[in-house]
């Protein structure tokens, strides 16, 4: 595969200093290796692309399977500091899917939908280090299907971005997605979530949807707030719901 490694580092170098791209035949997982590599100290701006995952891993630690050619899995490592943390990964979410063509969905708080099948994920990972304690080395990561797969043992058929225009593949998809990827950490580093929520909402497949939480819970979600948190109301009232919590899927 032939990526755009050059044309995706002329885009985004110039607004973010030190930035830097590598592609990788073989990685157990992207997000993994990013934060070994803070861990050893090194922690400039990175975009690492993987072209097949062993151990790949989505939210609350479910697997996340990636072969090479038929998933795009790729993580940008770099330092933030913004004013609040809540609503990077619904942030990272509205980049992504305006990114591709289509009406992508976006599923609280971290997937992409495509109707009722789940296009990709999102996982985002902090940590501290010395001697920085003011900002954070963030971990942003995305996987995405590219070519149609088997659902069998999957908790939601999965979608395809050919679905979306058949020419697509990983390479383009990177291309497509990173550059303005970028830019929207870095708005969101400046001004936090709220600037995105009427994007996130336009995509918001479960608005207005009944939902059951993992907790047990049910209701009927209204959206998000300016932090980013899912409005659902239940039998006992509305609730703010964050997503370290609870994991929340559409009613049957």
């Amino acid at each position: 595969m032939r990526w755009p490694a050059e044309a995706i580092w002329e885009a985004v170098a110039p607004g973010l200093s030190g930035f830097t791209v590598e592609i990788l035949p073989e990685l157990d997982s992207t997000n993994s290796e990013l934060m070994r590599r803070a861990r050893a100290g090194l922690r400039e701006p990175l975009l690492l692309v993987a072209e097949k995952q062993t151990a790949g891993r989505g939210r609350m630690g479910r697997q996340w399977l990636s072969e090479r050619g038929d998933s795009l899995t790729f993580s940008i490592g770099l330092a933030l500091q913004p004013v609040s943390w809540s609503g990077l990964s619904l942030t990272v979410g509205v980049a992504v899917a305006e990114a591709l063509p289509g009406s992508v969905g976006l599923k609280w708080p971290n997937d992409l939908w495509l109707g009722e099948r789940k296009l990709g994920g999102i996982l985002v990972e902090t940590a501290s280090f010395e001697p920085e304690p003011a900002s954070r080395y963030a971990v942003i990561g995305v996987g995405l299907n590219i070519a149609p797969r088997d659902g069998q043992g999957l908790s939601t058929p999965p979608a395809a971005a050919r679905e979306l225009d058949p020419a697509l593949d990983a390479p383009t998809c990177l291309g497509r997605i990173v550059p303005p990827l970028v830019q929207a950490i870095l708005e969101f580093q400046r001004h936090g979530f709220a600037p995105f929520r009427a994007r996130y909402e336009a995509r918001d497949i479960l608005r207005d949807r009944e939902v059951t939480l993992s907790d047990g819970s049910s209701g009927s979600a209204h959206g998000v707030t300016d932090e980013g948190a899912l409005l659902v109301h239940t039998a006992a009232g509305m609730r703010v719901v964050s997503s370290a919590e609870v994991s929340v899927r559409p009613a049957p």
